[in-house]
Protein backbone atom coordinates (compact mmCIF):
# COMPACT_ATOMS: atom_id res chain seq x y z
CA UNK A 1 0.00 0.00 0.00
CA UNK A 2 1.43 3.14 -0.88
CA UNK A 3 2.13 5.85 1.82
CA UNK A 4 0.38 9.11 0.42
CA UNK A 5 0.75 10.37 4.10
CA UNK A 6 4.89 9.78 4.79
CA UNK A 7 6.19 11.99 7.70
CA UNK A 8 6.73 15.04 6.01
CA UNK A 9 3.07 14.93 6.32
CA UNK A 10 1.81 13.72 9.11
CA UNK A 11 0.16 16.88 11.79
CA UNK A 12 2.34 18.72 13.98
CA UNK A 13 3.55 17.37 17.08
CA UNK A 14 1.91 19.61 20.06
CA UNK A 15 3.60 22.28 21.69
CA UNK A 16 4.42 20.06 24.39
CA UNK A 17 6.78 17.65 21.97
CA UNK A 18 8.24 20.71 20.51
CA UNK A 19 11.57 20.08 21.84
CA UNK A 20 11.86 16.37 21.68
CA UNK A 21 11.05 16.67 17.98
CA UNK A 22 13.50 19.33 17.42
CA UNK A 23 15.90 17.03 18.72
CA UNK A 24 14.40 13.83 17.01
CA UNK A 25 14.89 15.88 13.70
CA UNK A 26 18.46 16.68 14.16
CA UNK A 27 19.28 12.70 14.24
CA UNK A 28 17.22 12.78 10.35
CA UNK A 29 20.07 12.52 7.23
CA UNK A 30 19.57 15.56 4.70
CA UNK A 31 18.21 12.44 2.21
CA UNK A 32 15.10 12.50 4.49
CA UNK A 33 12.24 14.41 4.46
CA UNK A 34 12.50 15.35 8.50
CA UNK A 35 16.37 16.09 7.79
CA UNK A 36 15.83 18.43 4.73
CA UNK A 37 13.20 20.15 6.40
CA UNK A 38 14.83 20.82 9.76
CA UNK A 39 18.13 21.99 7.49
CA UNK A 40 16.00 24.58 4.74
CA UNK A 41 13.91 25.83 7.61
CA UNK A 42 16.89 26.18 10.33
CA UNK A 43 18.11 29.78 10.05
CA UNK A 44 21.71 29.82 9.05
CA UNK A 45 24.31 30.72 11.41
CA UNK A 46 25.20 34.88 10.88
CA UNK A 47 28.41 36.45 11.30
CA UNK A 48 28.53 39.22 14.09
CA UNK A 49 26.56 42.29 13.86
CA UNK A 50 27.69 45.50 15.47
CA UNK A 51 25.96 46.31 18.56
CA UNK A 52 25.55 42.48 19.38
CA UNK A 53 26.63 41.47 22.86
CA UNK A 54 29.93 39.15 22.55
CA UNK A 55 29.26 35.29 22.19
CA UNK A 56 31.26 32.96 24.56
CA UNK A 57 33.96 31.43 23.49
CA UNK A 58 31.58 27.96 23.01
CA UNK A 59 29.49 30.03 20.76
CA UNK A 60 32.24 31.43 18.26
CA UNK A 61 33.87 27.85 18.53
CA UNK A 62 30.36 26.34 17.41
CA UNK A 63 29.65 29.24 14.98
CA UNK A 64 33.24 28.92 13.25
CA UNK A 65 32.38 24.63 12.78
CA UNK A 66 29.21 25.85 11.29
CA UNK A 67 30.30 29.34 9.54
CA UNK A 68 28.47 31.15 6.61
CA UNK A 69 27.69 30.06 2.98
CA UNK A 70 30.11 31.81 0.93
CA UNK A 71 28.31 32.95 -2.20
CA UNK A 72 30.45 32.06 -5.02
CA UNK A 73 29.78 32.73 -8.04
CA UNK A 74 29.12 29.27 -9.03
CA UNK A 75 26.13 29.46 -6.28
CA UNK A 76 25.26 33.35 -7.87
CA UNK A 77 24.26 31.34 -11.40
CA UNK A 78 22.93 28.36 -10.51
CA UNK A 79 20.08 30.41 -8.39
CA UNK A 80 19.61 31.83 -12.06
CA UNK A 81 19.27 28.89 -13.64
CA UNK A 82 17.51 26.93 -11.63
CA UNK A 83 14.70 29.45 -11.28
CA UNK A 84 13.95 29.76 -14.72
CA UNK A 85 14.18 26.32 -15.64
CA UNK A 86 11.51 25.46 -13.45
CA UNK A 87 9.53 28.34 -14.74
CA UNK A 88 10.24 26.89 -18.36
CA UNK A 89 8.95 23.41 -17.66
CA UNK A 90 6.36 24.35 -15.20
CA UNK A 91 3.54 23.86 -18.17
CA UNK A 92 6.15 21.35 -20.13
CA UNK A 93 3.87 18.02 -19.96
CA UNK A 94 4.37 15.76 -22.85
CA UNK A 95 8.44 15.76 -22.98
CA UNK A 96 10.91 15.31 -20.02
CA UNK A 97 11.83 18.89 -18.62
CA UNK A 98 15.51 20.37 -18.95
CA UNK A 99 17.52 19.67 -16.50
CA UNK A 100 21.27 21.08 -15.16
CA UNK A 101 24.00 19.19 -14.06
CA UNK A 102 26.63 20.81 -11.48
CA UNK A 103 30.32 19.25 -12.36
CA UNK A 104 33.59 20.45 -11.17
CA UNK A 105 36.94 19.07 -8.86
CA UNK A 106 36.21 17.29 -5.31
CA UNK A 107 36.43 20.27 -2.68
CA UNK A 108 35.09 22.85 -5.25
CA UNK A 109 31.37 23.87 -3.39
CA UNK A 110 29.23 21.27 -5.72
CA UNK A 111 27.36 20.21 -2.75
CA UNK A 112 27.16 23.40 -0.86
CA UNK A 113 25.87 24.94 -4.05
CA UNK A 114 22.70 22.53 -4.72
CA UNK A 115 22.31 22.67 -0.83
CA UNK A 116 21.91 26.34 -1.09
CA UNK A 117 19.77 26.30 -4.42
CA UNK A 118 17.21 24.05 -2.63
CA UNK A 119 17.29 25.41 0.90
CA UNK A 120 16.13 29.12 -1.12
CA UNK A 121 13.93 27.43 -3.39
CA UNK A 122 11.87 25.31 -0.03
CA UNK A 123 11.82 28.99 1.46
CA UNK A 124 10.20 31.07 -1.08
CA UNK A 125 7.68 28.05 -2.04
CA UNK A 126 6.94 27.95 1.85
CA UNK A 127 6.48 31.23 1.92
CA UNK A 128 4.52 31.93 -1.02
CA UNK A 129 1.93 28.87 -0.35
CA UNK A 130 1.78 28.66 3.58
CA UNK A 131 -0.42 25.53 4.72
CA UNK A 132 -4.24 26.91 5.37
CA UNK A 133 -4.57 27.43 8.92
CA UNK A 134 -5.17 24.16 10.55
CA UNK A 135 -4.25 22.35 8.01
CA UNK A 136 -2.12 19.39 9.01
CA UNK A 137 -0.42 18.35 5.72
CA UNK A 138 2.99 20.52 4.10
CA UNK A 139 3.93 20.36 0.76
CA UNK A 140 7.85 19.07 0.03
CA UNK A 141 8.70 21.62 -2.45
CA UNK A 142 12.64 19.64 -2.69
CA UNK A 143 13.52 16.23 -2.81
CA UNK A 144 17.29 15.19 -2.34
CA UNK A 145 18.81 12.02 -3.27
CA UNK A 146 22.08 10.29 -3.02
CA UNK A 147 23.32 7.76 -5.57
CA UNK A 148 24.19 4.93 -3.69
CA UNK A 149 27.47 3.13 -4.89
CA UNK A 150 27.26 1.01 -7.35
CA UNK A 151 23.69 1.64 -7.74
CA UNK A 152 21.16 -0.43 -9.80
CA UNK A 153 17.33 1.38 -10.68
CA UNK A 154 16.14 -0.31 -7.83
CA UNK A 155 18.27 0.85 -5.41
CA UNK A 156 18.16 4.44 -6.82
CA UNK A 157 14.30 4.25 -6.88
CA UNK A 158 14.56 3.45 -3.05
CA UNK A 159 16.30 5.78 -2.48
CA UNK A 160 13.61 8.31 -3.97
CA UNK A 161 11.21 6.32 -1.60
CA UNK A 162 12.75 6.71 1.72
CA UNK A 163 13.13 10.15 1.13
CA UNK A 164 9.36 10.75 1.57
CA UNK A 165 8.80 7.49 4.16
CA UNK A 166 7.17 5.65 1.04
CA UNK A 167 6.95 1.99 2.58
CA UNK A 168 8.90 -0.27 0.54
CA UNK A 169 9.35 -4.67 1.06
CA UNK A 170 11.62 -6.51 -0.52
CA UNK A 171 9.10 -8.55 -2.58
CA UNK A 172 7.97 -5.10 -4.32
CA UNK A 173 9.38 -4.88 -8.41
CA UNK A 174 11.30 -1.61 -9.27
CA UNK A 175 8.35 -0.71 -11.86
CA UNK A 176 5.73 -1.12 -8.07
CA UNK A 177 8.60 1.57 -6.05
CA UNK A 178 8.71 4.02 -9.59
CA UNK A 179 4.63 3.83 -9.73
CA UNK A 180 4.49 4.62 -5.15
CA UNK A 181 7.39 7.79 -5.67
CA UNK A 182 5.64 8.94 -8.52
CA UNK A 183 2.44 8.76 -7.20
CA UNK A 184 3.25 10.39 -4.10
CA UNK A 185 5.85 13.03 -5.22
CA UNK A 186 3.11 14.36 -6.98
CA UNK A 187 0.42 14.22 -4.03
CA UNK A 188 3.27 15.82 -2.04
CA UNK A 189 4.50 18.77 -4.65
CA UNK A 190 7.96 18.30 -5.21
CA UNK A 191 9.24 20.80 -7.74
CA UNK A 192 12.59 20.64 -7.53
CA UNK A 193 14.41 17.32 -7.17
CA UNK A 194 18.53 17.57 -6.24
CA UNK A 195 20.57 14.50 -7.31
CA UNK A 196 23.93 14.17 -5.84
CA UNK A 197 26.95 12.15 -6.60
CA UNK A 198 25.61 11.17 -10.41
CA UNK A 199 29.29 10.23 -11.20
CA UNK A 200 28.47 7.32 -9.26
CA UNK A 201 26.46 6.33 -12.59
CA UNK A 202 28.05 4.33 -15.29
CA UNK A 203 25.60 3.92 -18.44
CA UNK A 204 28.10 1.58 -20.33
CA UNK A 205 27.08 -0.62 -18.12
CA UNK A 206 24.20 -2.90 -17.94
CA UNK A 207 22.97 -1.50 -14.24
CA UNK A 208 23.93 1.84 -15.15
CA UNK A 209 22.15 2.08 -18.01
CA UNK A 210 18.73 0.72 -16.42
CA UNK A 211 19.31 3.13 -13.85
CA UNK A 212 19.74 5.93 -16.49
CA UNK A 213 16.52 4.99 -18.12
CA UNK A 214 14.92 5.21 -14.61
CA UNK A 215 16.20 8.91 -14.25
CA UNK A 216 14.89 9.81 -17.75
CA UNK A 217 11.63 8.01 -16.87
CA UNK A 218 10.83 9.78 -13.54
CA UNK A 219 11.87 13.14 -15.02
CA UNK A 220 9.24 12.29 -17.85
CA UNK A 221 6.52 11.32 -15.13
CA UNK A 222 7.50 13.71 -12.30
CA UNK A 223 6.29 17.53 -12.75
CA UNK A 224 9.72 18.86 -11.02
CA UNK A 225 13.00 20.40 -12.26
CA UNK A 226 16.24 17.98 -11.65
CA UNK A 227 19.21 19.24 -10.87
CA UNK A 228 22.33 16.81 -10.69
CA UNK A 229 25.95 17.18 -9.07
CA UNK A 230 29.29 14.78 -9.44
CA UNK A 231 32.76 15.17 -9.54
CA UNK A 232 34.15 16.07 -13.25
CA UNK A 233 31.12 14.71 -15.33
CA UNK A 234 32.42 15.43 -18.09
CA UNK A 235 35.27 12.80 -17.76
CA UNK A 236 32.84 10.27 -16.47
CA UNK A 237 30.99 7.73 -19.20
CA UNK A 238 27.29 9.64 -18.26
CA UNK A 239 27.36 11.70 -21.43
CA UNK A 240 28.65 8.93 -23.27
CA UNK A 241 26.31 6.93 -26.27
CA UNK A 242 22.85 6.66 -26.69
CA UNK A 243 21.59 7.62 -23.29
CA UNK A 244 24.41 10.19 -22.68
CA UNK A 245 23.32 11.73 -25.60
CA UNK A 246 19.58 11.70 -24.24
CA UNK A 247 21.20 13.84 -20.64
CA UNK A 248 23.31 16.06 -22.59
CA UNK A 249 20.80 17.58 -25.02
CA UNK A 250 18.31 18.36 -21.97
CA UNK A 251 21.45 19.27 -19.22
CA UNK A 252 22.42 22.50 -18.97
CA UNK A 253 26.01 21.98 -17.38
CA UNK A 254 27.38 24.43 -14.95
CA UNK A 255 30.78 24.34 -14.10
CA UNK A 256 32.15 24.70 -10.03
CA UNK A 257 35.41 24.88 -10.28
CA UNK A 258 38.84 26.18 -8.81
CA UNK A 259 38.46 30.35 -8.48
CA UNK A 260 41.30 32.03 -10.49
CA UNK A 261 43.08 34.55 -9.09
CA UNK A 262 42.30 36.30 -11.60
CA UNK A 263 39.67 37.04 -14.13
CA UNK A 264 39.98 40.14 -16.68
CA UNK A 265 40.24 43.01 -14.14
CA UNK A 266 38.61 40.71 -11.22
CA UNK A 267 39.92 39.16 -8.53
CA UNK A 268 37.43 36.44 -7.51
CA UNK A 269 39.58 34.30 -5.18
CA UNK A 270 40.57 37.71 -2.84
CA UNK A 271 36.93 38.57 -3.41
CA UNK A 272 35.75 35.51 -1.54
CA UNK A 273 38.48 35.74 1.01
CA UNK A 274 37.41 39.38 1.82
CA UNK A 275 34.17 37.91 2.50
CA UNK A 276 35.21 35.12 4.66
CA UNK A 277 37.40 37.23 6.89
CA UNK A 278 34.45 39.58 7.24
CA UNK A 279 32.26 36.69 8.48
CA UNK A 280 35.25 35.92 11.18
CA UNK A 281 34.15 36.14 15.08
CA UNK A 282 37.87 36.96 16.81
CA UNK A 283 38.77 39.39 19.03
CA UNK A 284 42.23 40.92 17.68
CA UNK A 285 42.07 39.90 13.64
CA UNK A 286 43.17 43.12 11.51
CA UNK A 287 41.04 43.52 8.72
CA UNK A 288 42.83 43.13 5.47
CA UNK A 289 45.34 40.45 6.73
CA UNK A 290 43.89 37.42 4.67
CA UNK A 291 43.37 39.47 1.16
CA UNK A 292 46.82 40.73 1.39
CA UNK A 293 47.94 36.61 1.87
CA UNK A 294 45.93 35.67 -1.71
CA UNK A 295 48.75 34.34 -3.48
CA UNK A 296 50.08 31.98 -0.71
CA UNK A 297 46.58 31.04 -0.23
CA UNK A 298 45.48 30.09 -3.85
CA UNK A 299 48.69 28.19 -4.07
CA UNK A 300 47.65 26.63 -0.64
CA UNK A 301 44.20 25.43 -1.80
CA UNK A 302 44.97 25.27 -5.71
CA UNK A 303 41.53 27.91 -5.70
CA UNK A 304 39.12 25.27 -4.13
CA UNK A 305 36.66 26.69 -1.99
CA UNK A 306 36.29 23.71 0.27
CA UNK A 307 39.55 23.93 0.84
CA UNK A 308 39.98 27.41 1.36
CA UNK A 309 36.92 27.64 3.89
CA UNK A 310 38.67 24.65 5.93
CA UNK A 311 41.48 26.62 6.03
CA UNK A 312 40.51 29.77 7.85
CA UNK A 313 37.81 27.96 9.60
CA UNK A 314 40.44 26.02 11.24
CA UNK A 315 43.20 28.97 11.78
CA UNK A 316 40.01 30.62 13.54
CA UNK A 317 39.47 27.69 15.66
CA UNK A 318 43.18 27.80 16.77
CA UNK A 319 43.62 30.77 17.51
CA UNK A 320 40.61 31.32 19.82
CA UNK A 321 41.97 27.95 21.63
CA UNK A 322 45.71 29.73 22.11
CA UNK A 323 44.36 33.17 22.62
CA UNK A 324 45.77 34.95 19.90
CA UNK A 325 42.44 35.86 18.04
CA UNK A 326 43.78 36.61 14.92
CA UNK A 327 45.24 34.70 11.89
CA UNK A 328 48.42 35.26 10.69
CA UNK A 329 50.24 33.53 7.74
CA UNK A 330 52.07 31.10 10.42
CA UNK A 331 48.69 30.43 11.99
CA UNK A 332 47.52 28.87 8.27
CA UNK A 333 50.80 27.38 7.75
CA UNK A 334 50.70 25.41 10.81
CA UNK A 335 47.11 23.76 10.14
CA UNK A 336 47.11 20.49 7.78
CA UNK A 337 44.87 20.96 5.15
CA UNK A 338 42.65 17.52 3.44
CA UNK A 339 45.02 15.47 1.57
CA UNK A 340 44.06 16.56 -2.14
CA UNK A 341 45.33 20.03 -1.05
CA UNK A 342 48.61 19.33 0.77
CA UNK A 343 49.34 16.90 -2.66
CA UNK A 344 48.89 20.51 -5.11
CA UNK A 345 50.88 22.74 -2.35
CA UNK A 346 53.57 19.97 -1.99
CA UNK A 347 56.90 21.61 -4.24
CA UNK A 348 58.03 19.90 -6.42
CA UNK A 349 61.79 17.90 -6.05
CA UNK A 350 64.49 19.51 -7.76
CA UNK A 351 66.25 17.50 -10.40
CA UNK A 352 69.28 16.00 -9.49
CA UNK A 353 71.80 17.43 -11.39
CA UNK A 354 74.25 14.61 -10.37
CA UNK A 355 72.72 11.32 -10.47
CA UNK A 356 73.76 8.12 -9.19
CA UNK A 357 73.36 4.56 -10.53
Amino acid sequence: MVNTRPAAHQPPSAPADADSNATAELSWPLTTWQGWHHFATTAPVSPPQPGDPPRSTDERLAYHSAFVTIRTPAISQLTTQVRTLMILGRHQQTTARPSLIVTGPAAAGKTTALLNVGRACHLAHTRKNPPPPGSAHATAPVAYVLVPPGATAKTLITEFARYLGIPVTTRMTQTQITDAVCHTYTHAGVQLVLIDEIHRLNPRTTTGAQTADLLKDLTERLAATFVYAGINVTDTPLFSGTRGAQLAGRATLITCGPLPARHGTHRPFRDVITDIENALDLHHHKPGTLPRHAPYLHQRTAGRIGSLTRLIRQAAITAIHDGTERITKTTLDAVQLDHLAELHNRPTPAANPNPTN
